[in-house]
């Protein structure tokens, strides 16, 4: 598909255990469009992480491959931005520290990156912190100067793992309308990884359902409802129950 911004391609991954070899993954295959935002869903143990992990070039699989933009991933890129679930921010840093960690990288002028940093934390709704350290700020508000880091240095892609996973619901609630207005300014493609279903049903323009390990994709399910979605609707209601069956059987 020549509009794929990632195509995962017969990925599988093996580890070796106290008994032999244990396959995580098995022949993973999807696409993600450019501009699309996919939410992965499985049951524990179903490889998400390592699938993840993989995506991000942190680890390499055992057989297959992840192409970004058509070259081969294979390792750390700044075309590749990652949000984990812990923030991982720097707690000696500022709010503006953390943002300009990545684009300390890149050959910006002063000027330049501080233009870039006010524009970042515009966009994730946190103007007015620049000067405040993480341990001054709130669990979703850490997240976004996460978020803010990722998207300072302009990725083509933004990968995310649980990344609200640690938040209540209400922040959360707040998080994912956030994130949808990010992706519509920005056009990113997003890869989201989450146990979640409704949030993924909130979330996605498709839902990649995993099986429980070794890992492969057991179907991917298009959503085709208009933003913002209610979690009461009917037609809501009945992705999700469509997606826990899959995931269950």
């Amino acid at each position: 598909m020549t509009d794929s911004r990632v195509v995962v391609d017969g990925v599988s991954k093996s580890f070796e255990g106290e008994n032999g070899p244990v396959r995580a993954l098995d022949a993973v295959d999807f696409e993600v469009r450019d501009g699309e935002l996919v939410c992965i869903v499985g049951p524990s143990g179903c490889g998400k992480t390592t699938l993840f992990r993989i995506i991000g070039g942190l680890d390499s699989p055992t057989t297959g491959q992840v192409t970004l933009s058509g070259s081969p991933v294979t390792g750390p890129t700044p075309d590749l931005g990652i949000v984990f679930q812990e923030y991982h921010l720097f707690p000696w840093r500022t709010v503006r520290g953390n943002v300009a960690f990545g684009l300390e990288q890149l050959e910006l002028d002063g000027d330049a990156r501080e233009r870039r940093i006010a524009e970042m934390l515009r966009l994730v709704g946190l103007e007015g912190t620049a000067d405040s350290y993480p341990s001054q700020l709130s669990g979703g508000m850490k997240q976004r100067v996460a978020i803010a880091r990722s998207l300072a240095v302009d990725p083509e892609f933004l990968l995310m793992d649980e990344p609200f996973g640690s938040v209540d619901a209400q922040t959360r609630s707040m998080l994912h309308g956030e994130l949808l207005d990010v992706w519509h300014e920005t056009g990113k493609t997003i890869l989201f990884v989450t146990h979640d279903v409704e949030e993924a049903v909130t979330l996605a323009d498709r839902i990649v359902v995993m099986t429980p390990g070794p890992g492969r994709v057991r179907e991917i399910v298009d959503v085709d409802l208009p933003r913002p979605r209610s979690r009461t609707d009917g037609a809501f209601v009945e992705y999700r129950e469509r997606v826990r069956s899959l995931i269950r059987e």
